[in-house]
């Protein structure tokens, strides 16, 4: 089973780094990872870009806003399961997808 973790963002230079880890860390076998970010001007497009070959798909371009972000996000994922992961949020352990894939799968 796929599942697809989508990350929105806008100048989130701070933060961004710890998420994208965060998602990049689980011993998870088929996670779809997208990131959105709205066009950053801070230097949050750096750090994803230093991640682009671990990412599966990323747009950084203007949008109306975090719903905005998170539909494009959806129109993009191809996961049986779509989570999302805040920008300054992270999972709790490498073992978090696991658990939630488990409760999906018959």
């Amino acid at each position: 089973m796929r599942i697809t973790i989508i990350t929105v963002c806008y100048n989130r230079k701070a933060t961004i780094e710890k998420a994208i880890k965060s998602v990049l860390a689980q011993n998870y076998h088929d996670i779809e990872y997208i990131i959105i970010d709205g066009n950053s001007t801070d230097g949050t497009k750096e750090i994803i870009e230093s991640y682009r070959d671990k990412i599966s798909k990323y747009i950084s371009e203007p949008d109306k806003g975090m719903y905005d972000a998170i539909n494009k996000g959806f129109q993009l994922a191809t996961g049986d399961v779509i989570g999302l992961m805040h920008s300054d949020d992270e999972f709790f352990d490498r073992k978090a997808v696991t658990r939630i894939a488990a409760r999906f799968e018959y």
